[in-house]
């Protein structure tokens, strides 16, 4: 049987491709059921996340944690991610989305939409993001009926979509990130990953760290994580895949691609499946990356990205807009006032649920009420101010 990557004459079908990976994704399944990186969220008797969570967590360099995300919560979030990926531009610099309409985000300093050929890797081997995905991955030939550009990524969610907003306010989420990073916890960005039945493109193999692979504190944890809370079910074909261990230090990937005489398929790597409403942690030094979705599954992963404090101020900037510039205490606190209003708004939408305290905010929080004034100076075009590091 051919490699996903094998060279031929022609393109794969998205048939062909989904053939080709069989024995891959079979084996990947194999692997993460054996690894015991997965389950309910759990707290010790002092109210602290277990340790067993993060015993795995640290070990694997990943985790996911079930049925985090509520039936209505779920309910909104997809009704919100649906509108936006319903109102993108028929294709890169069109002002009219699939209906005519005029295309949704126009009036944001950083459009909204990434948007790419359907099942194409438009990141590997390219130069995009300082070189990071040095191996393409295989690119099917989509079905003559496929349009001519697909949503890959949402930017700036949190000025597209409340449910979003909210979501960066939860309660658990939030004590999780306290428990890995510190009760001064920064957030990094919020997008979210879209993978359309049978049209969405690859993630070539990547690790997110970029400035800190050479600081003399370096340690596991250094460049943060990523949330993903995952709107729809994630299969073997569509989700995120990990090679475990590997944010323990830096991957030659071009190298390790090489020895696995050019294939994608690299041996070790499994598969972060999920139902609806589970969420995954994903160190950003661990080794990732997404095939081509030839599935007829829908993907829809809303990320959440923090940082420790201590790893961003002072700073400079990698990756994106933001690389070059120095993160300052009033840029660092600026993009952090997200969070500080996301829990306001989570507070007024689910009155009941215990509301998180967020120390770099504490006694502030009259300062960030979630009314249309706040909303406006927080949250337009808020992600000009991302953390990347």
């Amino acid at each position: 049987m051919k490699h996903a990557s094998e060279n031929t004459d022609r393109m794969l079908s998205a048939a062909e491709h989904a053939e080709a990976m069989s024995g891959y994704v079979r084996e990947g399944k194999r692997r993460v059921d054996q690894l015991g990186a997965r389950g309910p969220l759990r707290f010790s008797a002092d109210g602290a996340l277990h340790p067993d969570i993060l015993a795995a967590y640290w070990k694997h360099g990943f985790y996911v944690f079930e049925n985090m995300i509520g039936a209505d919560e779920l309910t909104a979030l997809r009704a919100d991610a649906d509108k936006v990926i319903q109102g993108a531009p028929v294709r890169k610099g069109a002002n009219i989305d699939a209906q005519g309409r005029t295309a949704y985000g126009r009036q944001f300093a950083v459009d909204p939409y990434i948007l790419i050929k359907p099942l194409s890797d438009p990141w590997g081997g390219t130069d995009v993001f300082d070189g990071r995905h040095p191996a393409q991955m295989t690119q099917p030939a989509p079905g003559k009926n496929a349009p001519e550009e697909v949503v890959h990524v949402l930017t700036g969610v949190c000025q597209t979509m409340p449910s979003a907003l909210r979501l960066c306010g939860h309660p658990q989420l939030l004590t999780i990130a306290e428990a890995i990073n510190g009760d001064d916890f920064v957030p990094y960005t919020e997008v979210a990953f879209v993978k359309q039945p049978g049209l969405g493109g690859s993630v070539a193999w990547h690790q997110d760290g970029a400035t800190h692979w050479e600081s003399q504190n370096w340690d596991e944890g250094i460049h943060g994580f990523n949330f993903q809370a995952q709107l729809y079910a994630c299969t073997e074909r569509n989700c995120l895949w990990v090679v475990p261990g590997t944010h323990k230090g830096r991957v030659d990937i071009a190298a390790l691609v090489a020895s696995n005489a050019g294939s994608e398929l690299i041996p070790g790597a499994v598969p972060m499946v999920c139902e609806p409403g589970d969420v995954t942690i994903a160190n950003r030094q661990i080794l990732h990356g997404s095939f081509a979705n030839t599935s007829p599954d829908m993907r829809v992963s809303i990320t959440i990205g923090f940082n420790r404090r201590a790893s961003v101020l002072g700073a400079q900037g990698a990756l994106f807009r933001t690389a070059d510039e120095i993160y300052d205490e009033k840029r660092v606190d600026q993009r952090s006032s997200v969070i500080a209003l996301g829990i306001d708004a989570r507070a007024n939408h689910y009155p009941k649920e215990t509301r998180f305290c967020y120390q770099p905010f504490a006694g502030r929080e009259d300062s960030f009420r979630y009314d249309p004034e706040t909303i406006e100076a927080t949250i337009r075009d808020y992600n000009l101010n991302d953390l990347a590091i």
